[in-house]
């Protein structure tokens, strides 16, 4: 088992949340995730990160797989202006390659916001820390569990 699998994993469990994460081949779209998993393209959590211009940590964005961040929405609520993260720093940070991204198990503290879109489901899939594994989880736990805050931020 890869050590980002293992440590969402852990936080799962720590969080006394059944830790049902399910290989799903290749699962590097919201598309992909979707089909594998069988729900909703809007039942995906995507993990998108970006880069805090002025103090040059990552920041996440957890929105609903079909819909795309808008960076002026997004700037706005981050409080400085946003780039692109790249690979190196969302290891770094998160501890996760790209396309595994999991909303929790981060290697260190991160601001994050979560798209309301979310929330309207009893049940949504999130990347378990590779572009290959999945979980199920209640939306309405993921502000607890990661510290973001429900806003508006896309297009």
């Amino acid at each position: 088992m890869s050590k980002s699998l293992a440590r969402v994993r852990a936080a799962l469990e720590a969080a006394g949340l059944p830790a049902d994460i399910r290989e799903v081949g290749q699962a590097r779209t919201a598309q992909e995730a979707a089909d594998s998993v069988g729900c909703a393209l809007d039942q995906i959590t995507k993990s998108i990160i970006f880069r805090a211009e002025t103090s040059g940590e990552a920041v996440l964005f957890l929105t609903a797989g079909g819909n795309k961040v808008c960076a002026d929405k997004a700037t706005a609520l981050a409080g400085e202006p946003l780039g692109k993260a790249d690979a190196a720093l969302i290891r770094s940070q998160t501890g996760f390659a790209i396309g595994g991204v999991a909303p929790l198990g981060h290697l260190s503290p991160i601001r994050a916001w979560l798209d309301p879109r979310l929330l309207e489901f009893a049940e949504v899939w999130a990347a378990a820390g590779t572009p290959r594994h999945v979980f199920p989880l209640d939306p309405t736990i993921l502000p607890g569990l990661t510290g973001a805050k429900a806003a508006d931020f896309t297009e």
